[in-house]
């Protein structure tokens, strides 16, 4: 099957594509390569891809429809997982213009594309981070999420609403995945794995935000792959719904969303304590207050992502922590 991989190049992109790859698919891979961290890592990602000889790799901007559509004309893709993506909900603070580039304009694009060349099922990123000020946890599928609390959770919210959109009006099967805090090898450099492990293997201080009391849904990677690339594989149908509720996946149309996450939310000082563990080694700690955007916790409900494609995820932190500290220490020759 030719399937088109966008953010190809992304932490997430490159283990999806890989597993895709290791299933005899044909992939394309797009991605800008920018700069919102080291494009280094980014082309030692495609690198690793390249070793396939059914993958192939193009530098292209979702936000530019002329050469989105170049694209879909000549590889003619039959599924889209749609990974490209401004990341990061503090930089959405500093920078909201490449959101809104890359989230909104490049993702009105790829449901154009995906609609004019007849595309069989588009799967796309969401976040937890839609849930924002949300306090019920389990965060469900069924819950409201109107009250996000960063510019990064609203770009991905629209996404979904932009995608029920063409699921309604263009019978495009659509689904969104909402990721609760990815880690492993080959993450990215700005997300708290990296910065702790960077941090105590040099012997700076880590930054302990809200003084430690924050909780996340820790999920490794290979399980986000493995529940994607599952997903895939499901495509939605239009349903004969006559009355809607308030929940997002409630929809007469070819539309879905499901979160993916680990479902066992642990808090940020046992983090901590097992990274200390896997490095072998003491972190000095400087406190500080929640930062602007941020949640107190995220917990996943997986539980129509089991009941729809018989997964969730099951790798214990001790074991995705100390695979990325291997991968880490390998791929910096430390």
């Amino acid at each position: 099957m030719k399937i088109l991989v966008t953010g190809a190049a992304g932490f997430i992109g490159m283990h999806v594509s890989t597993l895709l790859l290791d299933r005899g698919h044909e992939v394309l891979g797009i991605d800008n390569l920018n700069p919102y961290y080291s494009p280094s890592l980014k082309e030692a990602r495609v690198a690793q891809l390249s070793s396939a000889p059914n993958f192939r790799f193009i530098k292209a901007d979702i936000a530019d429809d002329a050469e989105l559509v170049k694209i879909f004309l000549e590889f003619k893709p039959q599924r889209v997982i749609n990974l490209a993506a401004q990341a990061g909900v503090r930089y959405s603070l500093q920078n909201p213009s490449a959101y809104i580039q890359s989230n909104l304009v490049g993702f009105a694009n790829i449901l154009e594309c995906c609609r004019k060349f007849h595309v069989e099922h588009l799967v796309y990123a969401s976040s937890s981070s839609v849930y924002g000020l949300n306090s019920r946890m389990p965060f469900s599928v069924d819950d409201n999420v109107d009250h996000p609390t960063s510019l990064y959770a609203a770009t991905k919210k629209s996404n979904e609403l932009m995608a029920h959109t063409y699921s309604h009006l263009y019978d495009l099967p659509t689904t969104g995945l909402r990721y609760f805090t990815v880690y492993g090898p080959w993450g990215r450099p700005d997300m708290s794995p990296w910065l702790f492990t960077e941090a105590i293997l040099t012997g700076k201080p880590i930054n302990v935000f809200n003084n430690g009391k924050m909780r996340r849904d820790f999920t490794y990677i290979d399980d986000i792959a493995e529940g994607t690339v599952r997903v895939l594989d499901k495509i939605p149908e239009r349903k004969d719904i006559t009355t809607l509720s308030d929940s997002p996946s409630n929809s007469p149309a070819p539309y879905k969303i499901y979160n993916i996450g680990n479902s066992h939310p642990v808090e940020l000082m046992t983090f901590i304590e097992t990274l200390e563990a896997a490095l072998g080694y003491q972190a000095q700690k400087n406190f500080l207050p929640m930062q602007p955007g941020d949640v107190l916790a995220t917990y996943a409900n997986v539980d129509a992502l089991q009941a729809d494609i018989g997964f969730s995820p099951t790798t214990p932190l001790a074991t995705g922590l100390k695979n990325f500290v291997e991968w880490y220490r390998t791929y910096h020759r430390i």
